[in-house]
């Protein structure tokens, strides 16, 4: 239907989503393997049992260790399998999305010299490397991007006035990347998070940007903006997320549009105000009572966590400053205790004993995160680094230089990454996996 090119295109794209991680020769011996499969089941005449024998040569083919398609570490448990079950679960495979971005855009020079010299290989390269990069852009925005972007270098590279036309069509563009971008990243965090999880997030955010808005205002924000990705980032849906998204951006600036800075970014258009929204700096906190633990019976009242939310929400504006992804781990760690507890014989009890520890820990692990991130804003990189490297031989005398550097640079690593807006969640959640189990004064240590 689509003929040999607009299918290859898409087969190239499909591919390049689901293996982000593969090479583009790994991605081209898998779309040509398809191409040539398709091209020859689907032409009048074709024996019945064509597409199913060539299917099951392919998954043979996936199967050999010397075998040019993308590498997967689940291949060789589906290679166990035999027949349909074998294909089925090859055909199941596909590997994380990048959590960081590797796609540069060529200049208008590069881009063109690339095309006049083999417009094909061009196009292709472009397709494999835009779309294993926004793997989680919803298809039908993928395909748009792609589309527009292939069809403008076609007509600037062949134009008299190739900068202008690059000009005038890079800026009629730039609302589609920006969509193609945005939705990446917040399909990409459902698919990390989950739904509740994704709540959460999304609650945490909303408190650190604006801690003066009602809790009941940031739920009702969060659960309408994971419901919008729910129903916008999946493969089949019909959902059109730009309409989602819009519609979303509104309730927002509605409910919040008191914040000086909220209401600025609600002046844009739908698709910059997201972006001037999801990239807006923490406030400063604002000064509130001390905030103590909810008691067990709060605690375990049914309702998916409500109390511990509210906890986080209250701590999470008062800690402006320490990123999301930190009071993520935080709520996973206390989550944990709390349901354990919740669960137990006595749950006042369980509760009660791991209280004061729990509080101090906590206290512990937000103070450390504040100074990490805090200096990590503040400073250069160079003078960040070495305030680490002292802060090593202060407290550990008998730390030698080398083992001090590899110590700060492992910090430095960490607040480089996760010390940022919209820093990677699964990634991050490694890294302070490991801050958490050093930061532990007392065995065993309540937060895991």
């Amino acid at each position: 239907m689509l003929g040999t090119e607009k299918f290859s295109a898409i087969a190239v794209i499909m591919n390049s989503r689901k293996y982000s991680n593969a090479t583009f020769e790994e991605i081209g011996h898998l779309v040509k393997a398809i191409v040539s499969l398709v091209s020859k089941c689907c032409a009048k005449g074709a024996a019945d049992d064509c597409y199913d024998n060539g299917a099951s040569a392919l998954s043979a083919k996936s199967c050999d260790p010397k075998s040019p398609f993308p590498k997967h570490p689940g291949v060789g448990t589906c290679c166990l399998h035999k027949g349909l079950e074998r294909k089925l679960c090859l055909a199941d495979l596909k590997q994380p999305p990048k959590e960081f971005s590797t796609y540069v855009e060529q200049s208008n020079e590069e881009a063109c010299n690339s095309f006049k010299t083999d417009a094909q290989t061009f196009s292709t390269r472009f397709l494999y490397e835009y779309s294993s990069n926004y793997a989680q852009t919803p298809l039908p925005v993928i395909l748009n991007s792609t589309e527009n972007y292939l069809s403008m270098v076609k007509d600037c590279c062949t134009s008299d006035k190739s900068t202008s036309c690059f000009l005038r069509k890079k800026l009629e563009r730039q609302p589609l990347h920006l969509l193609t971008v945005m939705s990446n990243r917040l399909c990409s965090r459902f698919a990390s998070y989950g739904e509740d999880k994704l709540k959460f997030s999304a609650s945490i955010m909303f408190s650190q940007k604006v801690p003066s808005a009602e809790f009941k205002d940031v739920m009702t924000l969060a659960e309408q903006g994971t419901q919008v990705l729910a129903n916008s980032c999946g493969f089949f849906t019909e959902k059109n997320i730009e309409n989602e998204l819009s519609e979303h951006v509104k309730q927002v600036c509605h409910k919040l549009s008191k914040d000086h800075r909220i209401s600025a970014c609600c002046k844009k258009t739908s698709i910059e105000a997201l972006l001037c929204l999801h990239s807006m700096p923490a406030a400063e906190p604002i000064k509130l009572l001390t905030l103590q633990l909810p008691t067990s019976e709060k605690l375990c009242k049914k309702g998916k966590n409500q109390e511990l939310n509210k906890y986080m929400y209250e701590l999470a504006r008062r800690n402006t400053k320490l990123p999301e992804v930190f009071i993520d781990k935080l709520y996973e760690s206390m989550a944990d205790v709390v349901q354990k507890c919740c669960s137990s014989e006595n749950a006042n009890s369980c509760l009660q004993k791991k209280k004061v520890q729990l509080s101090e820990e906590i206290k512990t692990y937000i103070s450390e995160g504040n100074e990490l991130c805090g200096d990590y804003n503040k400073y250069q990189f160079s003078e960040f680094k070495a305030r680490l490297i002292k802060t090593f031989t202060s407290r550990t005398p008998k730390l030698t230089p080398k083992r001090a550097e590899e110590l700060a640079e492992e910090k430095a690593n960490l607040a480089s990454t996760c010390c940022i807006i919209n820093a990677p969640p699964v990634y991050c959640k490694e890294k302070i996996n490991k801050v958490i189990r050093k930061l532990c004064n007392r065995e065993p240590c309540i937060l895991q």
